[in-house]
């Protein structure tokens, strides 16, 4: 298990991570959302011991990665662009993949290889970005460490290419107990293969949910008043405005216990239509309406 407790991170005198807690349990998928300038990238480096912390502690199975940082021959970084791998090939990596992880599967990389018909002695620079891709998984996957953590994984790759690498995750974590944690800002990929979202704002947890959780706290509606909407119902916090077009509105209700619901149905409006709650909405409601570059 990867637990975070009080992460905080201070940079040229500005705190970029503020008391982030948070636990990851073996063999889930983890996507980690949040708008450009968030955290996001210094946490990840926080989490690896790339960054020490200047608060709190970043523990796998218990043990804290800066204090024994041999925890860390169990963990794996792929980030976005691998250029520390373009001078090298495949076979070359995986040789050096080897001496850095124990149980670090030769085998299996062959298979995988073969599996998606790449190179195996060719430069990873004359390959395409959907290839870097596959063979940066491919690689991570062989070292058979127990928490991966992924950079954009599907960032300017092709649809097909796109599908094989969601799949490639998903069949590893139905295989062995290894768990992901996926940093994208591609919501509808997390949405269909993610257990569990974090999502970080201007340094801090925002919010963590899961399908579950979503289902049971928030409710989206189409809704037509007979006059203006009202504005007592607007300034409600549990109600998000999300669109309005004309006197159409769709609105997000954070309602756990149905009181908002219920405040909305006594308006007795015209149209009340539900509708199925995405990411996408969740990353708008919670994570918007900041002035930093999305």
């Amino acid at each position: 298990m990867l637990s975070l407790y009080n992460v905080s991170k201070v940079i040229d005198e500005e705190e970029i991570l503020h008391n982030i807690s948070f636990e990851i349990p073996r063999g889930v998928i983890v996507g980690l959302v949040g708008r450009n300038g968030s955290g996001k990238t210094t946490l990840l480096r926080t989490i690896m011991g790339i960054l020490d912390t200047d608060g709190g502690s970043v523990d796998l199975d218990g043990r804290s990665i800066h204090q024994h940082p041999e925890c860390k021959k169990d963990m794996l970084f792929v980030p976005d662009s691998p250029e520390a791998l373009h001078f090298y090939t495949p076979d070359e990596c995986a040789k050096l993949y080897k001496a850095m992880y124990p149980n670090f599967d030769y085998a299996h990389y062959v298979t995988l290889m073969e599996r998606f018909k790449l190179p195996r002695r060719k430069k990873i620079r004359q390959f395409s970005k959907g290839m870097k891709a596959l063979a940066s998984l491919i690689l991570a996957f062989s070292s058979k460490v127990s928490m991966i953590i992924l950079d954009e994984p599907t960032n300017g790759i092709d649809p097909i290419v796109k599908k094989q690498v969601l799949g490639m995750i998903v069949e590893e974590v139905a295989q062995r107990e290894v768990s992901f944690i996926i940093s994208s800002h591609q919501l509808e990929e997390l949405e269909r293969i993610a257990d569990m979202i974090i999502m970080i704002k201007k340094g801090s947890v925002e919010a963590t949910t899961s399908q579950t959780d979503t289902e049971e706290r928030f409710k989206k509606f189409q809704v037509v008043f007979k006059g203006e909407a009202p504005q007592t119902l607007l300034d409600l916090p549990q109600v998000y405005l999300l669109q309005q077009v004309g006197r159409v509105h769709t609105l997000l209700l954070e309602d756990p216990t149905g009181s908002a619901l219920a405040r909305l149905q006594e308006e007795q409006p015209l149209l009340l239509e539900k509708l199925p709650v995405d990411l996408e909405d969740l990353f708008i409601t919670k994570l918007g309406g900041d002035d930093y570059v999305s």
